[in-house]
C-alpha cells in the first residue's frame, strides 16, 4: 500500500469530522421554509368510464396466489420441523381459500383439479368498495 492511500483513509476517519458542541446553547432546532402546494386550488380530473383506457395496463403483470391458512410459531418449533411434520392453520376443513393478487385478497374460492393440476373455483368475489375498505383498516 503506498503512503497516498495511507493518508487518504486516515484524512476520512469518521471521529475527525464529527463535532461535538462545546455548550448547549451552540445547539438549535432545525427550521424549514413552507412550501406551496400547486395543487392545493385543483380538483382531480373526473374522467367518465369511456374516456379510461384500460389497455395501458392490461399487460401488467401481477401475482395471484391463493391461501389456505396460517400458523404462527417460535423459531424452536420452526427449527424441528422436517418431513412428515404437521403445521395447524387456523382455518377449518371446508373453508373456502383466500385469492390473494399482489397481497390484496380479491375473493374466496374452493380447490378443483383440471387437468391433473390444481385450481381454484371462484366463490365469492370481493367488490372494489369492499378492498378499499379492507385497505383502510
Amino acid at each position: 500500500m503506498s503512503e497516498d492511500t495511507e493518508e487518504s483513509t486516515e484524512e476520512y476517519s469518521y471521529d475527525e469530522e464529527y463535532v461535538q458542541p462545546e455548550r448547549e446553547e451552540d445547539l438549535a432546532a432545525a427550521t424549514f421554509e413552507e412550501l406551496e402546494n400547486p395543487f392545493k386550488d385543483k380538483k382531480p380530473p373526473q374522467w367518465s368510464s369511456e374516456e379510461v383506457n384500460m389497455d395501458v395496463i392490461l399487460d401488467v403483470p401481477v401475482t395471484i396466489a391463493m391461501e389456505i391458512g396460517r400458523a404462527q410459531i417460535n423459531i424452536r418449533n420452526l427449527l424441528q420441523l422436517n418431513q412428515g411434520s404437521v403445521v395447524e392453520l387456523d382455518r377449518f376443513a371446508g373453508e373456502p381459500l383466500d385469492v390473494l393478487v399482489n397481497g390484496t385478497l380479491i375473493a374466496h374460492g374452493e380447490v378443483v383439479v383440471v387437468n391433473d393440476k390444481f385450481g381454484i373455483r371462484l366463490t365469492e368475489v370481493i367488490s372494489p368498495s369492499e378492498r378499499v375498505r379492507r385497505l383502510t383498516k
